[in-house]
């Protein structure tokens, strides 16, 4: 296998080769005028490593994938052509209205709340840019008005004298019937063929978004045309860049659904946190292997921190209504939650509360955190780290960023310290133990809120912090067992290597398989087998275009389920692709109970209120080879004491007054099973492993670790 993948952070590019037997990451700082140079950089390290020519591993790869920040950036930054919107007429304030909370989606919840100083986004289509076409389609797709076509064509007139660059096309109702929709766009073609427009885009909104919900769909929509140009021009300029270094094949993009496709068959609006995305994906992929159970996944990276969830049983969280930026849109896009904590998490003196607050203004990679000495004036965790001790100022990522404790702590004196009336380090413990409880307080809601506890899980802790802060998150949330997974610093670089070719297509619709007024099951089977095949056609079609065989396409059916109109809602994996007897109908309904007893308690189903699906989701894919993770947890029989640490130090921790003398390791030394006591420190090139007082650490396979908490007067677990 011979393959790179790269994930674009905020502050790090992440790169990931494999080359044969070796595996190799490296690490850059992201460039955010030109992305190439950030990806060519960190490409470097890995290739020199290996020891082979740029040349010869871009001419010999059998795939580039690619998780990209240009969507997030452009929608930061507002870089995007002028959208014209066609509606069905009556509907042009769906938008506008954005359901009554557009002025807080995307925010806080302290800003949420505070209505008096709400205020709504500015518009990516303002209203004059946004035209009613006389048509209507019933809920069922039956046509209630024909589409009246001189209509359609007096509307676009008018969006191009007002500088339209981009259309949307969202009419009521097209995900059932969209006639009228494909209808509006031969029109616009006709009007306005590329030889006079150019290559404006076109976006159909059922085509993006397959479920219902209209200020949503269309919200999808708009986004899509809005980040199209940046991201066909940006990504196209990374494709050259491969070109002009000999890679001839297709340049592969990780979606948010948690898979790739070639840049030909990506949305924009699939790109968007495709980075954490593949971090979940390589979670997902560690956790069957390595038989882990129930999983956690938190990424701690230079500006934010991420939350995901792998769960036993095959059940499946997506956002149903994920709002990025400041819009609720319409897109499966796999669950994550993303907070404002990580390495470069600005700390600063709350007045209000007398006390220390952490992000989520974050210093990025330039200037970065104030250690940096690039002229950053900010205190940031990182200074906190360094501060406390547990990085080594000449030996910080890989020796290749020099870190400058005076310079840090002067920042920590006049921005943090001085205004509490404490010296720096107190400070730098108050840092750690606010940004370690505010992840732990994000992890705790996340579960909590789908019926989990904590404690049935374990906690994977990756990106460039993540072992860094591990225990501290464990010990405030109670979990007692943490898994640092091999290439942790750049894992979700690994999890973009390890993703299967997919695309996802899902139909809103509202079927109930359980009716408690009848007690009857749904006996149409042929009507929802015709909706599956119908779906399954369209992820066939998508993966042939790019060159894929008939016979290796697979698809996997899953449902929305719910009981009643309850709003708590199941994504669970069927375990067949058709329908066709009460007995497999039944089956399902045990598989939804079951899922649903495990998150919300056993007893806690209600079948007495009905039973419904509400989305059917079909995702198509083709396997590719990954990377086998079997080995990576140190065999219990074979665990033995670590050497003597090479050095020890003086480290501060939240919970002890003084200092306390601490051993720095280097990974290279440990060999796999090897136990460390804490506290100690472990360096790699990449990473800094924390082992908290009242914690251990078992070194396994790959630079892997696995924590557990101890028993500080015996040396044994609890």
């Amino acid at each position: 296998m011979q393959r790179v993948s790269v994930d674009i952070g905020g502050t790090f590019t992440d790169c990931f080769l494999v080359w044969g037997d070796d595996y190799v990451s490296a690490k850059a700082l992201t460039t955010h005028q030109n992305l190439a140079l950030g990806f060519n950089a960190a490409l470097g390290q890995a290739f020199e490593e290996v020891g082979v020519s740029l040349e010869e591993v871009m001419r010999e790869v059998d795939s580039v994938r690619y998780a990209t920040t240009l969507g997030t950036n452009a929608l930061i930054e507002r870089r995007g052509p002028a959208v014209g919107l066609i509606t069905t007429a009556g509907f042009e304030s769906s938008i506008p209205l954005s359901r009554g909370r557009g002025y807080g989606e995307g925010l806080s919840d302290r800003y949420r709340k505070d209505l008096p100083m709400a205020e709504r986004p500015a518009p990516i289509v303002p209203i004059p840019m946004i035209a009613g076409v006389r048509e209507r389609m019933s809920e069922r797709g039956e046509v209630i008005m024909t589409l009246d076509e001189d209509d359609v064509r007096a509307q676009v007139r008018t969006l191009v004298d007002r500088g339209a660059q981009a259309f949307v096309v969202s009419l009521v109702n097209s995900v059932v019937n969209p006639a009228h929709e494909l209808r509006v766009e031969e029109l616009i073609r006709s009007e306005y063929p590329e030889h006079m427009l150019g290559s404006a885009p076109i976006i159909l909104a059922h085509l993006v978004a397959g479920r219902k919900g209209e200020y949503a769909r269309t919200s999808s929509a708009i986004l899509d045309a809005f980040l199209h140009k940046a991201m066909y021009l940006g990504l196209s300029t990374l494709e050259l860049n491969l070109r002009e270094n000999g890679h001839e094949r297709p340049m592969q993009v990780v979606h948010n659904s948690g898979g790739m496709a070639q840049l030909n068959s990506t949305d924009a609006l699939q790109t968007i946190h495709s980075g954490p995305v593949a971090g979940i994906g390589a979670s997902e992929h560690l956790a069957a292997e390595t038989d882990l159970g129930n999983i956690v996944c938190s990424d701690m990276g230079g500006t934010s921190f991420d939350i995901g969830l792998v769960v036993e049983g095959g059940v499946k969280f997506y956002d149903f209504n994920p709002v990025i930026d400041r819009w609720m849109v319409n897109i499966p896009m796999v669950h994550l939650v993303t907070l404002g904590a990580g390495g470069g998490s600005i700390a600063r003196y709350d007045r209000l509360r007398r006390t220390v607050a952490v992000g989520p203004e974050s210093a990025g990679s330039d200037p970065g955190p104030a250690c940096y000495d690039k002229g950053g004036r900010e205190a940031t965790v990182t200074d906190a780290d360094l501060l406390l001790g547990y990085l080594e100022p000449d030996n910080y990522a890989g020796g290749r960023i020099a870190l400058s404790e005076k310079r840090a702590a002067a920042m920590f004196k006049r921005n943090v310290a001085k205004p509490l009336g404490i010296d720096e380090i107190a400070a730098a413990k108050l840092v750690k133990q606010k940004i370690d409880h505010d992840m732990a307080n994000g992890i705790a809601q996340e579960l909590r809120a789908r019926g989990y506890e904590p404690r049935q899980f374990t906690l994977l802790a990756y990106g460039g912090n993540g072992a860094l802060h591990a225990c501290g998150i464990a010990n405030a949330i109670g979990i007692e067992k943490v898994l640092v997974p091999p290439f942790s610093s750049i894992f979700s670089a690994v999890g973009a290597g390890n993703m299967d070719q997919l695309h996802i297509h899902e139909r809103s619709l509202y079927l109930q398989i359980y009716d408690s007024v009848t007690r009857a099951l749904l006996d149409d089977f042929d009507a929802f087998n015709a909706i599956v095949e119908g779906l399954e056609a369209r992820g066939r079609a998508d993966l042939q275009r790019q060159g894929y065989a008939d016979g290796d396409i697979e698809h996997r059916l899953e449902l929305d389920m719910r009981y009643g109109n309850q709003l708590a809602q199941t994504a669970v994996v069927v375990g067949r692709n058709r329908i066709t007897s009460s007995a497999e109908l039944l089956e399902l309904i045990e598989l939804f109970g079951r899922d649903y007893g495990k998150r919300f308690g056993e007893g806690s189903q209600a079948p007495e209120a009905g039973i419904r699906v509400n989305t059917i989701r079909v995702a198509s894919y083709v396997r590719t080879p990954k990377l086998q993770f079997k080995k990576v947890l140190p065999a219990a029989d074979r665990l033995r004491p670590a050497p003597e640490p090479v050095e020890r130090r003086a480290c501060h921790f939240v919970d002890h007054d003084g200092p306390v003398e601490t051993g720095f390791y280097r990974l290279e030394d440990l060999e796999p099973a090897m136990l460390v006591t804490g506290p100690a420190v472990v360096v790699s090139e990449s990473m800094t492993f924390l082992v908290e007082p009242g914690w251990r650490l078992a070194i396994g396979d790959y630079g892997a670790g696995w924590l557990e908490r101890v028993d500080t007067n015996s040396g044994e677990r609890p």
